[in-house]
């Protein structure tokens, strides 16, 4: 007993011994921008901020067949800062975690024009999220700009979680505020890359974070921001969802999962998704 209490003991410390290295390795290892990346986040967008004329190239627009089988595209858009209307909320709670979610925003402009922003790790080929990892230094940080046929129907139709897309009650000066914060970010770490943390830089936490900068103390610090699947309630509960339904009718009333398979092929698909009557 008291030599196998021994081994046990010399292999906690040499455990922990590895475990250490292995966190000042990581440490010391700097992000990058020039690794092997999976194909849907390899180009970049380029985005060029003029007064009030925003241009984005490369505004990603994949057809997909399935979630790992698609044809890439991308198309190049401009936006008058003054065309700017409103800010939805994505939420995509997985289904194996109700705590784990995935959350974007998306901006929309005169004329049903719309543009997702979507903080993500940049993923290797082969390489998948890991919670674990995601502490260790293993993944950079990227702001993905979409179309919302991309990036919000990649989730409603081919990954079937549920989606809910909320419309955020804030004037149109804090909209366009919030909008050029996250270009002029994003923007930032195509050149000054940083580490995703599952803890302290989410797709959650940063968009906090803009909306925080933007206007002070507007969320926070709340366990919801770090398990987003709850992230809608919270946002609910500090009146930043535009309704005046309770929280169960209005989450009935924004998953959009049934009008994205219904109108998936229409050229107005984010007008429609958004048609609740």
């Amino acid at each position: 007993m008291k030599k196998l209490k021994k081994v046990a003991k010399w292999l906690g410390r040499f455990i922990g011994a590895l475990l250490l290295l292995w966190a000042i390795f990581a440490a010391l290892t700097p992000p990058r921008t020039d690794r092997n990346w999976n194909v849907d986040q390899k180009i970049l967008p380029e985005i060029s901020i003029e007064g009030d004329k925003v241009s984005i190239k490369n505004v990603r627009n994949f057809i997909y067949r399935t979630t790992d089988d698609y044809t890439p595209r991308y198309y190049d858009t401009t936006f008058d800062l003054n065309d700017i209307e409103s800010v939805w909320f994505m939420v995509e709670p997985f289904s194996q975690n109700p705590g784990a979610a995935h959350t974007l925003v998306s901006f929309g402009f005169k004329g049903d024009k719309y543009i997702a922003v979507s903080v993500e790790i940049r993923k290797e080929i082969g390489e998948h999220f890991s919670a674990t990892k995601g502490l260790l230094r293993q993944y950079e940080l990227m702001y993905v700009l979409a179309d919302e046929r991309d990036v919000i129907k990649l989730r409603s139709n081919y990954r079937k979680d549920q989606v809910f897309l909320y419309p955020i009650d804030a004037g149109k000066d804090k909209i366009r505020e919030m909008f050029v914060d996250m270009l002029v970010r994003g923007k930032r770490l195509q050149t000054h890359p940083e580490f995703y943390n599952t803890l302290t830089s989410t797709c959650t936490t940063n968009i906090v974070s803009h909306l925080n900068k933007i206007t002070p103390k507007t969320v926070p610090l709340d366990y919801r921001v770090l398990l987003p699947g709850y992230s809608d309630r919270l946002a609910y509960e500090l009146g930043l969802i535009k309704t005046d339904l309770s929280f169960e009718e209005a989450r009935e009333k924004f998953k959009i999962n049934e009008r994205a398979e219904k109108y998936a092929d229409s050229s107005d698909f984010s007008k429609m998704i958004r048609m609740t009557q």
